[in-house]
């Protein structure tokens, strides 16, 4: 799984026929029927439109007719990734006719819930639900799940809280709170339960904990020490992957922090600091495959710094920016961790190196987008510099559909959207229209009546009154 995690910038659709779909030229091809899709190369950013694909690593099961079945969940250990494979690919029906099945109150198999409980919510990106009604449909798969379910019950109850918990509160569905409880607290209390359940304990633990029990309460304290005691036990566990066991420590920080949700942190337990230094350290020392480190070293900076440990975060990072096989990817992590202590210059400095060692036309404009955003947060008084950079980072864009498709389109939809805020707000019209002037030439070798180019059209242009 934290292969799978180190992998970002790789698509995997997984075919039950091979001839089904044929894969880009530039594509690597892996194993009967199954294809690997590399997001820079020709091609991919449409496919990632057509399969409604916004993020890496993204893994769709299909039927030989090509219809999607099943988007498998990319958080879990290696043992479930291959159980989820098994049930995707003897799923018989997609995910969407399930749905439709529950919702008529009719009765689903064992087998046909299983699907649903390793169904990847967070990578469905409206392929079987619309996004903002994910919260809802797990809530009310939660209800209609039975208990002979056994562990996919147990999982889809566990998912529909933490949507639920995660959810704006003004759209939050309605989910039965001590039902909710019941079920957590006895996955908690089990230990095969909890080992079973530990991609999703290790999900938002703050916001379960502060929509379960009110703040300050001796329920609170109660739930989140029986929560840690279960997530100490899931970080000796050394059958968890490294990336897995220092998610099972942030999650611990953010149980800690449950009750200054919205506010200012709260120092943490003197304990819990050391335990994070030594995961992360430990991860460091044992980590040894340079991909593998590609997501294991940022996840240890990024919990060191929840733990308050900035400087250890920050030096553990530029230790391995001579040793990763990709450093750009570092350092929009030194890049955040500056910008979260304050210091604006050195955030934007590691933002415009990480664009500039960036590598692949799709990671490039994603890096380069990050950047241009970050100078209008940062500096939006620094009009030249802004400018630069947003024409540096169109200039890199070729006339093709490839350049407007997929997630390319989705970057630049929002860098469009930043860039005439920014323009508007800061008396910047001119070098809109410059920057508008330079894509235009782009959008004119675009196929005619192409979504592509309505993209390409809209970018940059004056909003009208």
């Amino acid at each position: 799984a934290s292969m799978l995690r180190a992998l970002c910038t790789v698509l995997l659709v997984g075919v039950l026929s091979a001839p089904t779909l044929a894969a880009p030229k530039a594509s690597a091809v892996s194993g009967e029927g199954i294809r690997w899709f590399d997001g820079d190369a020709t091609g991919a950013q449409r496919l990632g439109t057509r399969f409604q694909v916004a993020g890496y690593p993204t893994m769709i099961v299909f039927r030989p007719d090509g219809t999607e079945v099943m988007r498998l969940p990319g958080e879990v250990d290696a043992e479930q990734m291959v159980q989820a494979l098994a049930l995707g690919t003897n799923a018989t029906r997609p995910v969407r006719e399930l749905l439709a099945q529950v919702d008529k109150g009719a009765p689903l198999a064992v087998a046909d819930w299983r699907q649903l409980a390793w169904y990847s919510w967070e990578t469905d990106q409206q392929a079987a639900v619309p996004k903002d009604q994910v919260p809802a449909v797990l809530a009310r798969l939660a209800q209609a799940v039975p208990a002979s379910a056994g562990a996919a019950a147990a999982r889809i109850r566990l998912k529909a809280l933490a949507a639920v918990a995660s959810a704006p509160e003004k759209s939050r569905p309605a989910l039965d709170r001590a039902a909710a409880a019941a079920q957590l607290n006895a996955v908690l209390a089990d230990p095969a339960a909890a080992r079973e359940q530990a991609s999703v304990l290790t999900d938002s633990p703050d916001k379960i904990v502060a929509w379960l029990t009110p703040a300050g309460s001796a329920e609170r304290s109660a739930l989140a020490r029986q929560w840690d005691a279960a997530l100490v036990r899931l970080a000796a566990d050394p059958k968890l992957s490294q990336s897995d066991r220092l998610g099972v420590q942030l999650a611990r920080v953010q149980l800690a922090q449950s009750d200054a949700l919205g506010t200012a942190k709260v120092p943490l337990p003197p304990a819990l600091v050391d335990d994070v230094r030594v995961a992360a350290a430990r991860a460091d020392r044992e980590t040894t495959d340079k991909y593998e480190r590609q997501a294991v070293i940022p996840t240890a900076a990024y919990v060191l710094r929840e733990a308050g440990l900035m400087a250890e975060s920050d030096a553990l990072l530029k230790r391995e920016l001579a040793r990763s096989p990709a450093p750009y990817y570092l350092m929009l992590s030194l890049a955040s961790n500056a910008r979260e202590r304050g210091d604006k210059a050195a955030a934007l400095d590691w933002y415009a190196q990480a664009y500039r060692g960036a590598v692949g036309a799709a990671t490039r404009l994603q890096w380069g987008a990050t950047w241009v955003r970050n100078l209008i947060e940062l500096a939006p008084q620094d009009a030249p510099r802004i400018e630069t950079a947003a024409r540096t980072v169109l200039g890199e864009l070729t006339p093709s559909p490839t350049s407007f498709s997929g997630r390319n389109a989705a970057v630049l939809e929002r860098m469009n959207r930043q860039l005439a805020d920014w323009a508007e707000k800061n008396g910047q019209l001119s070098a809109l229209a410059r920057l508008r002037a330079q894509v235009q030439p782009q959008c004119a070798r675009l196929p005619a009546a192409s979504d592509e180019l309505a993209l390409c059209d809209r970018l940059l242009a004056a909003r009208r009154a």
